[in-house]
């Protein structure tokens, strides 16, 4: 179900629980069916009701080179509010973040928040790319120091171009929890499409973050 959070970012939202609320922020790409379908299976398999805010808002035509070209124009004053919203959308005593890529930088970003009683980082990214830098970009280490890092936890490949050894080290250092799987690339959880996906990695690290969030 389609609904629209105060600032006009348009989410996806499933689930009736008052105890268990998540919010969801999608990968670059944003809400798509793909997204649509996990709000609906998360919200019956860990019986909490989920919101899913766009990452783009207003801008949601743009094609993946569009979106690279606009990551340095988001502002995580914006993404974060949207993240806010979403959580007070879920009407749930307990919410919890995940995210994707992208999507898994701004739950990064999110631990400054302290509105979130626990995290889980899909392969997000630990510093803001070079071509994502912009006014409003905050790195998202800083966001974590200014929060609990121990409410955060960092799924991630080795093989990954989008957080290398020393970042994950960062991370680590930091006070965050690192779930680091031996060999696996950007984005082998979410999509059973791509390439990079890895079935029994992506069954483990399910398991894994259901047990961080509500465990």
């Amino acid at each position: 179900m389609r609904i629209t959070l105060p600032s006009g970012t348009a989410a996806e939202s499933a689930g009736e629980s008052t105890e268990r609320g998540l919010v969801v922020v999608p990968d670059i790409m944003g809400l798509r069916p793909l997204f649509d379908d996990m709000v609906a299976r998360l919200a019956e398999q860990w019986q909490c009701r989920v919101v899913a805010p766009d990452l783009y808002a207003g801008q949601t035509d743009l094609d993946l080179q569009g979106r690279f070209g606009a990551a340095s124009g988001l502002r995580d004053d914006d993404v974060l509010g949207d993240m806010i919203a979403a959580a007070d959308a879920t009407g749930a005593a307990r919410v919890g973040a995940i995210g994707f890529c992208m999507g898994g930088m701004y739950v990064n970003k999110a631990v400054s928040t302290q509105r979130f009683d626990r995290l889980a980082s899909f392969y997000g990214m630990v510093h803001v790319p070079e071509g994502w830098i912009g006014e409003g970009q905050g790195e998202p280490l800083a966001h974590i120091a200014r929060g609990n890092a121990a409410s955060l936890l960092a799924v991630v490949g080795t093989a990954d171009p989008y957080t290398l050894p020393d970042e994950l080290t960062d991370l680590t250092d930091a006070g965050v929890t690192v779930a680091a799987y031996e060999g696996a690339d950007h984005g082998f959880v979410h999509d059973p499409d791509r390439p990079a996906h890895r079935a029994e990695d992506a069954a483990d690290a399910w398991g894994r973050v259901s047990d961080w969030l509500w465990g």
